[in-house]
């Protein structure tokens, strides 16, 4: 017998009897942080005596809180969400997998996904039409204009897999699609004897901002594609015991302040504090009055401040939240007794409660934040309101150069008039993403601003491009019942769809005369958005400084037109009788916010929106959809490709090899963010992917973005390290202006090329590449190309000081191997430079079963002097050594599903 059959228990729920896993009467349960427990019950739950056993749920048991984090374990998602960026290539690779399964004569039908797979279709809306009525249905009608052949791969793959449904275009963003409709908190099943299992709802997502459901309960974070294609085909996570940190939340929001500016401070907090890698949890008394959006909120940036989760509790705010957005009284009386019962229940003013033991500790009282923004290029970078002038001041000539233009600039144009536009005004002033669409409290306020400001007769400048792009249809639906839409549609914030938008840099062409005159003159234009990520290119080519803010303050720098404005001291305009309007004399107060949000957003907008959530629209119903297990794949399509992953591969792998006679394909500096690897956003006839589309005959306009191309690796792969704002060193060291984008120095062709054409002529050559990088490499978003592109540029190794955790995991499941310069060094003070070839020695010891701490790395110089040092692999568990062994994850999978 096994812990796992000694732990089944009968639980009562809503005059229903539910088997379950009891992990309440486990000694050492007590103390654990609650996202510990969460995956105490997922370990009992899923004990095979294999990959995991009752050791396994011990050790987790015995869990030190001050220990440094060494024991593997493996995590079993009870479901997978994608949203259609990062989850076409998923279903690519799925359908791909079917094709080699059959090559090798197997049974296509054993890849399927085997937990609930959702995909959302959130990111491919792009804001082309903006401040006129009916700006949602023009961009929807071009938003499937361009995606025809995505989408109706996507409704072949909805039909052809079991466990897999698609949420259509136009129905809202991933991550508040999933808090408000899709995540259960406590999951229930019929097995094969009958009886009903109830077992808590856990989910890992191909985005980072999963974490959102973190204000849930549910614990979940994003994974790589390659990761999340494997935890859909049954595999677990592999994963170390985290450090647990516990953040106590005290006091209350203060008047003028929003969740916005909460979220704001908490990253900039943890951040300073070192939470990569971590779980970070929020406890204490104090958490009973913070509103489960302000929860979302907060979990929703756990990617900005580096953890794994931002994990709440389940407790009655919890439960009030699953009644609002129409959960039934059933499932929420599930919740409250199965919480209960398996002691997850958050309340702390309970005579029972028992505080848990945290690694770390931090601490934040409500009542101490104030107005923040975050910019100019990484969410982390706090700003108080108060200093946002004079910080854009002195950081502004940083991005100007000799062709900057500092006095004012005429343009004329058809839709906006005649104005002039300088430096430091916001061409983009974006109400958007996941982050604050979930939050009512920030969007009526947002509405209350615009009502306010239209009363006085207020306008956002003619130069900033305003668009609302709400993360479900609720949103609207409250904004419109409250009366606020009319006054969002006066200042130009009409509804210009329902996804990402803006915040994954689907902001939309500038008008182009505007466009012209900031290119032409070189000048620094602005974005305010009230996302998540503003890092540098992100937003849109034309615009080199970012800034997060909330949605009340979007629409104040629209109104300001610049973010050289100080809120205090300068008006934002005129009223009627001539009087200077000041942002608080149109800032509503909180009491107004919540007068409002009470008396608009109910439980029936929910029901009635989640009512045919996987139905879609006229268009999404009239797709043509192709038939069979099989997909027909078209030679001719520029958008879905059969991937080459798996083209000769043999059952058995072949030994990994050590590495000889590499090059240097790029040599970074610190915090090279996944944007600058990945490709993401609109490209260049002129770039490797332009020239390929134009090859084959479609024109720039036709282009479309890299994510929507995602399904189309040829697209992909050329596009790889071309953000441009990535600056590639090894052009200096060889004597070359360094241009930014995505170029390098072919040592065999002895000129500067473009990073994909250099890596056709190694590859042609039989000549290995590697990366040299600073700090932090991979931060962002848990970009699956990032990694891919890497492996298919012919990349086999990337040193770095330090990465980023979701990076380096997906490295290693494409077959990359990770290694970090010894403690305190660097390629600098190593001397190198990325003229040296690279011979590293001792990865073949992982043939042996053996994963070695460190392999030993040669560099030798043009005049055949040597660098030797020891670099650290980062291959920090046995699963991971199994997927390098292996060639990546998916091949891993695929030959163990074949056995």
């Amino acid at each position: 017998m096994s812990l796992r059959d000694d732990q089944l228990a009968t639980l009562k729920a809503a005059g229903k009897d539910f088997d379950y896993y009891n992990i309440a009467n486990l000694d050492g349960i007590d103390h654990l942080p609650y996202s510990l427990k969460v995956l105490v019950e997922n370990l009992v739950r899923n004990i095979d005596g294999a990959n995991i056993t009752d050791e396994h749920v011990k050790t987790l048991l015995d869990w030190d809180p001050n220990a440094e984090p060494s024991h593997e374990i493996q995590f079993t998602p009870s479901r997978v969400i994608m949203q259609d960026f990062t989850g076409v290539p998923c279903i690519v690779d799925l359908a791909t997998m079917r094709d080699a399964v059959k090559e090798l004569g197997g049974d296509p039908e054993v890849i399927n996904p085997q937990v609930q797979s959702d995909m959302v279709i959130d990111h491919s809306v792009q804001i082309d039409k903006y401040g006129i009525a009916n700006a949602v249905q023009e961009n929807m009608d071009i938003e499937y204009q361009r995606n025809g052949e995505r989408y109706q791969f996507l409704r072949w793959g909805q039909q052809a897999f079991k466990n897999f449904r698609v949420v259509p275009p136009g129905t809202g963003i991933i991550h508040q699609v999933n808090i408000e409709y899709l995540a259960k908190v406590v999951m229930s099943k019929t097995e094969a004897n009958g009886n009903t299992l109830a077992y808590l709802d856990s989910c890992v997502g191909t985005d980072s901002h999963t974490t959102t459901e973190n204000g849930l309960g549910v614990l979940g974070w994003g994974v790589g594609g390659i990761e999340a294609e494997a935890a859909m085909l049954g595999q677990p996570i592999s994963m170390l015991v985290p450090r647990v940190v516990g953040f106590k939340l005290t006091g209350s929001i203060p008047e003028g302040v929003t969740a916005t500016d909460v979220v704001l401070t908490i990253t900039d907090m943890l951040r300073n504090h070192g939470v990569v890698g971590k779980f970070v949890e929020f406890y204490g008394e104090g958490i009973a009055s913070v509103p489960l959006a302000n929860r979302a909120t907060i979990g929703n940036m756990g990617p900005e401040f580096g953890s794994t989760c931002g994990i709440f509790p389940i407790d009655n705010v919890t439960l009030d939240y699953l009644r609002l957005t129409g959960r039934s009284e059933e499932q929420v009386a599930l919740v409250e007794a199965y919480a209960k019962a398996n002691k997850l229940w958050g309340d702390a003013s309970d005579p029972d409660y028992v505080e848990p033991q945290y690694s770390e500790y931090e601490e934040l009282d409500l009542g101490a934040v104030v107005p923040s923004i975050a910019g100019p290029k990484r969410p982390q970078d706090r700003i108080l309101l108060s200093e946002a002038k004079e910080m854009f001041e002195k950081t502004a000539p940083a991005y100007e150069t000799e062709k900057t233009v500092k006095d004012p600039v005429a343009v004329s144009t058809d839709f906006r008039g005649d104005f002039d536009i300088e430096n430091g005004d916001v061409a983009i002033a974006s109400i958007t993403s996941c982050t604050n669409t979930s939050n009512p409290s920030v969007m009526i306020a947002a509405g209350l601003i615009a009502r306010n400001a239209h009363a006085k007769g207020l306008k956002p400048k003619p130069w900033v491009k305003t668009s609302l792009a709400p993360g479900s249809q609720v949103v609207a639906d409250y904004l419109k019942a409250a009366g606020l839409q009319d006054d969002l549609d006066a200042l130009g914030y009409q509804l210009v769809g329902f996804g990402c938008a803006t915040c994954i840099g689907n902001s939309g062409p500038l008008l182009p005369e505007i466009s012209e005159a900031i290119n032409t003159n070189d000048l620094t234009v602005t974005a305010v958005l009230s996302g998540n990520r503003n890092f540098e290119g992100r937003i849109s080519p034309d615009v080199k400084m970012n800034y997060l803010a909330s949605p009340p303050l979007v629409i104040a720098y629209a109104l300001a037109g610049t973010m050289d404005f100080d809120f205090e001291t300068q008006p934002l305009g005129t009223d009627a009788d001539g009087n200077d309007v000041y942002l608080k004399d149109i800032w509503p107060t909180n009491s107004e916010v919540a007068a409002v949000v009470d008396g608009t957003v109910s439980r029936e907008m929910f029901l009635k929106d989640y009512a045919s959530v996987f139905d879609g629209d006229h268009r999404w119903k009239g797709l043509d959809v192709p038939e069979g297990e099989l997909f027909a794949w078209n030679d001719k399509s520029t958008y879905v490709r059969k991937q080459t992953f798996f083209d000769g591969m043999k059952a058995t792998p072949d030994p990994v090899a050590d590495i000889h006679g590499a090059r240097v394909l790029a040599l970074l500096g610190d915090s090279v963010t996944t944007d600058h690897i990945s490709p993401a956003g609109a490209f260049k006839a002129s770039s490797p992917a332009g020239k390929y589309l134009t090859e084959r005959g479609v024109e720039p306009k036709n282009f479309n973005s890299y994510g929507s191309r995602r399904g189309n690796h040829e697209i992909m792969v050329r596009g790889t390290f071309g953000n441009i704002r990535l600056r590639n060193q090894l052009l200096a060291s060889v004597g070359e202006e360094v241009t930014s984008g995505g170029f390098t120095y072919d040592f065999l062709a002895k000129k500067p090329t473009t990073i994909f054409e250099a890596s056709r002529d190694y590859i042609d050559n039989k000549v290995p590449l590697v990366v040299l990088a600073g700090k932090e490499y991979g931060t962002g978003s848990s970009r699956d190309w990032a990694a891919k592109g890497t492996v298919m540029l012919g990349v086999k190794a990337v040193i770095t000081e330090s990465f980023e955790r979701i990076h380096r995991s997906n490295l290693i499941g494409m077959g990359v191997l990770p290694l970090q310069f010894p403690a305190g060094e660097s390629y600098e003070s190593l001397g190198l430079n990325g003229t040296e070839t690279y011979d590293i020695a001792g990865v073949e010891k992982l043939n042996e079963g053996v994963t070695p701490k460190t392999v030993h790395v040669t560099a030798t110089h043009e005049d055949g002097s040597k660098t030797e040092f020891d670099a650290v692999v980062r291959i920090d568990t046995p699963g991971e050594a199994d997927y390098y062994r292996n060639g990546g994850i998916l091949q891993y999978v695929l030959r163990n599903l074949m056995k």
